[in-house]
């Protein structure tokens, strides 16, 4: 499994900490050590030095049985090795255990490499397969023969490798130590980061489409001085600046509505005497020409049309002003059996289909308004698929909720009306007549009812399957 780097940016400073800190203990352990076997290998050579080649000048009498001709030992270090060399090949080798001298049997690979050891009196360290490593001198003799005397290494390994698993242990516990501590520093350190993290955050979970917004107080200690503190202004900043401008688009929405408000309320006394004078001359006794009986129809049927989007557009005023609906238990099901009725009646060339529980599904909300939004959205299957569609009205209950839908098996809604199609005034055929009586703020009503109910309206669309949501509250 590959190691992944740490992502956050406290993983980061800790990651890169520590990994400096062992980059440092890695370079002085190597150093120290170096050091140590430098320092060794110089007091070594000294005591090669010191020793003078005794040891090894006493091999060139070994043969001779006489005692005072055997190998001399005295002052010599146990293991030291000696040797004797006559024209390229090893003639006697020893080594110093126990103050006595022992003879050697040596390999012939042991003796090529005493054979190459160079003859400059200076210190050359080799490996023997019989004795291990050693440090060696060789010089010449008196008898035109070369002495090679050496020292073992193993002292030398020996206090290195301990140096080595010192510092390993020391080494590897200010690693973790400084691991933890540096972490719990970072952490302190970012603490004004976190807290510029959790104020975006606020802000991005806040509705800022709509309605009055009450965004989040300034962040404290901004210092400028640092960088942290300097993103901490920045956004204070910009959070003043988005404050201001969603308090005057609010303001703008505010203006909007009232005016919407007042000039539908306005509106719908001149409509309704429009609307009488029209019924009133066609109801006049006697001959009227043709063409002024179908100017008065149509006058008549345009202000009917008018009067329903000045209605229209008052209810969305008064939902989008925040205006009190009832909160009364309410039928659904009986509600949807009224709408479905009344849809047969008005679009008789659909086949209309019920898929309701066998038990009645109470909520709480405004009768009139639910039965308007489901009225709309029978109303806009009926408009916008041809006759002999299959259009479907299901209630369905869950334990936190209700879900009406209205589905249809018509030619669906263009992809790129979904995303608007529950807006004001969107229509999905700009080419339809308008003798259909359609405002293009159907759907919006469905959307701001069941959203002032606390709920919400979904929809899915492809060719053959259009399907409506309503979800309530339970």
């Amino acid at each position: 499994m590959r190691c992944l780097p740490p992502r956050t940016l406290r993983g980061q400073l800790t990651a890169g900490l520590v990994t400096l800190l062992a980059l440092a203990c890695l370079v002085v352990g190597i150093t120290t050590a170096l050091a140590l076997r430098g320092f060794l290998m110089g007091r070594l050579d000294e005591q090669l030095s010191a020793s003078g080649g005794r040891f090894a000048a006493s091999l060139e009498h070994e043969a001779e049985p006489d005692a005072d001709n055997r190998p001399d030992t005295r002052g010599q270090a146990e293991a030291t090795f000696g040797a004797r060399l006559l024209n390229g090949t090893v003639t006697q080798a020893a080594v110093v255990d126990e103050a006595t001298d022992r003879p050697l049997h040596l390999t012939l690979r042991d003796r090529r490499v005493l054979a190459e050891v160079p003859v400059d009196g200076s210190g050359h360290s080799i490996r023997l397969s019989t004795l291990g490593g050693y440090r060696l001198t060789a010089v010449h003799g008196d008898d035109q023969d070369i002495l090679i005397t050496g020292l073992p290494l193993h002292p030398v390994e020996e206090t290195v490798h301990r140096l080595e698993a010192v510092e390993a242990v020391l080494f590897g516990a200010a690693l973790v130590v400084t691991g933890i501590v540096g972490a719990l520093w970072v952490r302190i350190s970012l603490r004004p980061l976190q807290r510029v993290t959790a104020q975006a955050a606020e802000v991005a979970g806040l509705p800022l489409a709509s309605g009055e917004v009450a965004m989040p107080e300034p962040l404290p200690d901004t210092d400028p001085r640092t960088e942290v503190g300097q993103v901490g202004t920045a956004l204070n900043h910009m959070l003043g600046r988005v404050e201001d401008a969603l308090i005057r688009r609010q303001a703008s929405e505010e203006r909007l509505r009232h005016f919407a408000a007042d000039a539908s309320h306005e509106l719908r006394t001149p409509v309704a005497n429009i609307r009488g004078h029209a019924e009133l001359a066609l109801r006049r006794h006697g001959p009227v020409p043709a063409e002024v009986r179908h100017a008065l129809e149509r006058i008549d049927a345009e202000s009917q049309r008018m009067t329903r989007l000045v209605d229209d557009l008052l209810l969305l005023a008064r939902l989008d002003a925040g205006r009190p609906l009832e909160h009364e238990p309410v039928d659904l099901t009986l509600l949807i059996l009224n709408a479905t009725e009344d849809a047969r009646a008005a679009g008789p060339g659909h086949r209309w289909l019920l898929d309701l529980p066998e038990e009645p599904v109470t909520v709480a909300g405004d009768a009139h308004r639910l039965q308007q939004a489901i009225a709309n959205l029978l109303a806009n299957a009926r408009t916008h698929t041809p006759p002999g569609t299959e259009v479907t009205i299901a209630l369905t209950t869950e334990p936190a909720n209700v879900s009406v839908s209205v589905s249809d098996n018509g030619p669906g809604i263009p992809e790129e009306i979904q995303p608007e199609v529950f807006g004001r005034f969107v229509r999905a055929d700009h080419a339809r007549s308008r003798s259909t009586g359609s405002t293009g703020l159907g759907l919006a009503i469905v959307h701001a009812v069941i959203t002032a109910h606390g709920g919400t309206a979904t929809v899915t669309s492809r060719p053959g399957h259009t399907n409506f949501r309503l979800t309530l509250p339970n």
